[in-house]
């Protein structure tokens, strides 16, 4: 019996799906994949909307046109833990539930945070590409021991940094709305405001996601009151960080440099900061791992399903 169709975008698993989606199946489902391999516009998921009752989402941005166009629609399981890409007052309005896959991506995140980190301080990326264009090109770096780090969000992603971290001998200054002062990793740590974080680390991490009122937290004022020659990190949400203000304070040398995993729009095109050499760029690989795209989708069906049998 056909009980509806759950539409599936996450480019992770559009492609080549998952075995986890045979379970959606085998509860009488049907699977649509509006885009395969790539982020859906919001022309593309209105007319894909039609008849899903379920929706097990990605990070592309699901707006209020788009949950009204889907009259059928009881759930949006997304598979990852951020959900400010959907417009959360249109789905309560529309009685349409809203799950997430907590923790499910954290350590793919939190493992690629450091790769940022130790890329970014020795410049492998600037070197990588100099010996491959025939060029040989030195950028002096910095050694971690004894450096702060400091992470803004300090959730399940933030938490395996700060052990990471600690475990090459850094020290940690954590920011969260939310301080929970059970976790206590070690001497190196601490939990500090958001001002002392911005003033005392070497390092910047972000793991939070953006303001609801859609301000940037990282803006030209707290550049300023960031360490001359600190780095900033950003794993978490593009629109966490004023880019023209991020870009004027790298050329200004206020900052040595800055890497993403996430861009206001993706794929960047030619965007210059992208472009500058103290920036190093990866295509929002954070939750791109084996393991993690099988946790979050493992999770994300089971909320699909189990919401679905309770309504």
């Amino acid at each position: 019996m056909n009980k509806g169709k759950v539409l599936v975008t996450p480019r992770s698993i559009s492609t080549g799906g998952h075995p986890a989606l045979d379970r959606l199946a085998a509860a009488g489902y049907e699977v649509v994949f509006p885009a395969p391999g790539k982020q859906p516009s919001e022309n593309e998921l209105i007319a894909a909307a039609a008849g899903c009752v379920g929706y097990l989402a990605g990070v592309e941005p699901i707006s209020a046109a788009v949950l009204e166009a889907a009259t059928s629609l009881r759930v949006i399981s997304r598979n990852g833990v951020g959900i400010d890409n959907i417009d959360l007052p249109a789905a309560r309005r529309l009685g349409i539930a809203v799950r997430k896959a907590v923790g499910a991506n954290a350590r793919g995140v939190a493992e690629l945070t450091m790769a940022h980190i130790l890329a970014l301080t020795r410049w492998v990326g600037l070197g990588d590409r100099a010996i491959k264009a025939g060029a040989w090109q030195r950028r002096k770096g910095i050694e971690l021991v004894g450096r702060t780090l400091g992470l803004i969000g300090c959730g399940h992603i933030g938490r395996l940094v700060a052990r990471f971290a600690m475990g090459l001998d850094m020290k940690v200054l954590a920011f969260d709305v939310v301080a929970d002062a059970a976790f206590a990793p070690g001497e190196g740590f601490a939990w500090a405001e958001l001002e002392q974080v911005l003033a005392g680390s070497d390092i910047i991490s972000l793991h939070c996601p953006a303001p609801a009122d859609g301000s940037c937290l990282i803006d030209a004022a707290a550049i300023a009151r960031m360490k001359k020659g600190a780095f900033l990190i950003n794993t978490a949400r593009a629109e966490l960080v004023d880019q023209a203000a991020l870009a004027a304070a790298i050329e200004s040398g206020h900052l040595a440099g800055a890497s993403m995993d996430v861009f206001r729009t993706e794929p960047p095109g030619e965007d210059p900061l992208v472009a500058n050499d103290r920036v190093l760029a990866t295509p929002h690989v954070g939750g791109f791992t084996d393991e993690s795209v099988d946790r979050a989708v493992e999770t994300a069906v089971d909320n699909l399903l189990e919401e679905l049998s309770s309504q």
